[in-house]
């Protein structure tokens, strides 16, 4: 709890709110995400309790060989991510907690007067950013409401953005944690890192007594939606069309074009993955209708099926192109893998033909030369194919 307390120090000293603090904590959700939730909290249980096995297997393996191992775990210092379901004890003294630390807060802190301060905690239904979503619209719809105010949301699920291009605020900040990808994890064993856990050796004599690695600092990254929309605009151009051209409904149809991608409700479409440039081809259709049709898939949050049909049959068009390329790379890829595995456990045959290895041809008179030193020979190709054993002295 006072870690959280100084998470949320730290995100007031970043954004310094002026007005209104809102903390949402996710409650009950709708039932198309319980859906959702409940294949992911299935599946992570049963990742969990195959690492604990494959971890136990390992280190009865280690200690068959007389490895050095660190001590187990023990059971309470695993932290159980279904405890934060809403409704659960956990939750409970959370809400209690928060209630304390925004009481002490805007009794003592000075950079905290003035300002008012909304916590929804876990018994109010409805996701958290949907909550925080749903206070602004009704500060839109007041007449006092300053269409100049800078909104800050803190978050780091991509749903956030989808939601503020959907508020069309002209000033809206997503404030996140930076996002290292392919981020080294220590092993599950012996908590070093350079290995994974099927080719753990355990602990050295004199790593065991090495301090742990120093955690860097998280780092906060802000993505500023005017900015986003600078570039939607140019990429979602469309000149001469029929109609006027409002960019407000070019926004509604593209977040609602990204729900075929997949969110926390819908599972997506099984041809469409971000990473092989989906969203450029939902474009392109999208694009393709406004000119056939001459009007927009949405309008006020209401839907024109026949238009999303005509998306979905250009789609299914080239779906079948898309798997057969997806196929042929996942193939190239497993051949590009096994070709360098196959280089770096093959002797490197090309080298030898520049030492005193080479094949000599024989014939009358003719004596192959005399093996000079073998060893270092040896030792020079074996360096060659493998670098890192420059470093050991033959």
């Amino acid at each position: 709890m006072v870690a959280i307390f100084e998470y949320i120090d730290r995100l007031f000293a970043i954004v310094r709110p002026r007005k209104l603090l809102y903390m949402a904590i996710d409650g009950v959700a709708p039932r198309a995400k319980m859906n959702q939730q409940r294949s992911r909290r299935f599946r992570a249980s049963k990742e969990a309790a195959e690492k604990a096995t494959e971890i136990a297997r390992v280190r009865e393996e280690l200690k068959a060989r007389g490895a050095i191992l660190p001590p187990e775990k023990e059971k309470g210092e695993h932290f159980d991510s279904n405890c934060i379901t809403p409704g659960t004890p956990f939750m409970e003294r959370l809400s209690r907690c928060l209630h304390y630390y925004v009481h002490e807060r805007l009794n003592n802190h000075p950079g905290w007067r003035g300002i008012k301060v909304i916590l929804s905690d876990a018994n109010v239904p409805g996701e958290g950013e949907h909550k925080i979503m749903d206070y602004i619209r009704r500060q839109r719809a007041q007449p006092n409401h300053d269409p100049n105010t800078q909104h800050v949301l803190c978050g780091a699920d991509a749903d956030l953005i989808m939601l503020g291009l959907a508020t069309h605020e002209p000033n809206f900040t997503i404030i996140r944690e930076e996002f290292l990808p392919n981020k080294e994890r220590p092993c599950e064993v012996c908590s070093q890192f350079g290995h994974e856990l099927s080719k753990c050796e355990g602990l050295n004599g004199s790593e065991s007594n090495e301090p742990p690695p120093v955690v860097k600092e998280v780092q906060f990254i802000f993505v500023r939606l005017p900015v986003l929309k600078e570039y939607l605009e140019r990429e979602l151009e469309m000149p001469n069309l029929p109609f006027a051209y409002d960019f407000d409904r070019v926004i509604d149809d593209w977040v609602f074009m990204c729900f075929f991608v997949g969110n926390d409700f819908l599972p997506h479409l099984p041809s469409l993955e971000i990473r092989e440039n989906a969203i450029d081809r939902l474009v392109n259709l999208y694009k393709k209708c406004v000119y056939r049709t001459g009007g927009y898939l949405t309008d006020s949050g209401d839907v024109n099926l026949k238009r999303v049909e005509m998306i979905m049959h250009d789609l299914g068009m080239v779906e079948d192109q898309i798997f057969k390329t997806r196929q042929s790379k996942e193939q190239m890829f497993k051949m590009r893998d096994k070709q360098r595995k196959m280089q770096q456990q093959a002797p490197n045959f090309a080298q030898m033909h520049n030492s005193q290895f080479k094949p000599t041809p024989l014939g009358r008179g003719i004596q192959p030369a005399a093996i000079q030193n073998p060893r270092q020979e040896a030792a020079r190709f074996r360096m060659m194919a493998n670098p890192l054993d420059a470093m050991v002295t033959p």
